[in-house]
């Protein structure tokens, strides 16, 4: 196959639309072809961490436009490329070329020819939301939860104890929201993690309630900073939080602001897994009538 550059994104800079140049093409089985271009607005799934699903949108190319299906990451080390389940390393490994792969149906087109993105815009500030306010919510779990260890423990972005990250199985967004599921074994109480302080998950949600509260009546600005355009390149959710700058690093889409967001709660339930119980959080985001901006982007 011919050799592919990075695909440049444009999505944490907020755009929906983009017009790029068809590099490849390639069948994705079931009547369906994926096809990747030098630069898109279309945010993809990782496959290594899908936790925020891919954008909506259409792809126009020429008199056609495509209901863009599906929007994976595509990797390649210049002999075929592979895509999304596929794709047997993490993104930004190196001596991998990455890129976005827009799966669409119908006829393929072919490479040298335009197309014209245009990503859901609404589906995308939804989930911009549930994004950030997934973020606001693990770091408010954490503080809740600090004085829940025996021992000495690896810290989170703000200094609590990260109890997300030690614990977390897996986290998925979704528009105005989000869902983390949270595995509380043996390894985690031998890390010091003390279980009986989720025993009144009710008390629990009102602790982490009253942080994201006080966060969002804050209104801290929140941008994306990115070490450069290509989507294997690293970025960082900065967030303005009461006496803090919160930093943590991620490749999703989120709000411009916490005043986007009017409010955000958090509900707790238990259920049994093997070796163990899981905690699953779910979150759920309001935004403001002024709300919909995206983060701001810093090189």
């Amino acid at each position: 196959m011919t050799a592919l550059s990075p695909t440049r994104v444009t999505y944490p800079a907020g755009a929906t639309t983009s017009t790029g140049t068809i590099v490849h093409v390639t069948d994705a089985g079931a009547g369906r072809f994926a096809v990747v271009l030098d630069v898109t607005a279309f945010h993809p799934v990782d496959t290594a961490w899908p936790d925020q699903p891919a954008d909506r949108g259409t792809l126009r190319i020429g008199d056609t436009v495509h209901d863009v299906v599906d929007a994976v990451v595509g990797a390649t080390t210049g002999e075929e490329l592979l895509l999304g389940p596929d794709v047997p390393v993490r993104t930004g490994t190196e001596g991998w070329t990455f890129v976005v792969a827009h799966v669409a149906e119908g006829e393929a087109p072919e490479v040298g020819q335009t197309a014209e993105v245009e990503v859901d815009a609404q589906h995308r500030a939804a989930l911009s939301a549930g994004h950030t306010a997934c973020h606001l919510a693990s770091l408010a779990l954490d503080a809740a939860l600090a004085e829940a260890w025996t021992k000495p423990a690896p810290t989170d972005a703000l200094g609590a104890p990260a109890f997300d990250a030690l614990a977390i199985q897996e986290s998925r967004i979704r528009p105005d929201g989000s869902v983390d599921t949270y595995r509380i074994g043996k390894s985690l109480r031998r890390k010091g993690f003390d279980p009986s302080a989720l025993g009144d998950l009710d008390a629990l949600a009102a602790r982490v309630d009253a942080l994201l509260g006080e966060w969002i009546a804050a209104g801290g600005a929140v941008r994306i900073e990115t070490t450069g355009e290509a989507l294997a390149d690293r970025r960082t959710w900065v967030c303005e939080l009461p006496g803090a700058e919160v930093r943590i690093p991620c490749g999703g889409t989120h709000v411009s602001s916490l005043a986007d967001l009017a409010s955000a709660t958090v509900a707790f339930h238990r259920r049994e897994a093997e070796g163990g119980v899981e905690l699953v959080m779910t979150t759920t985001a309001v935004r403001s009538s002024a709300g919909g901006g995206a983060a701001s982007v810093v090189r």
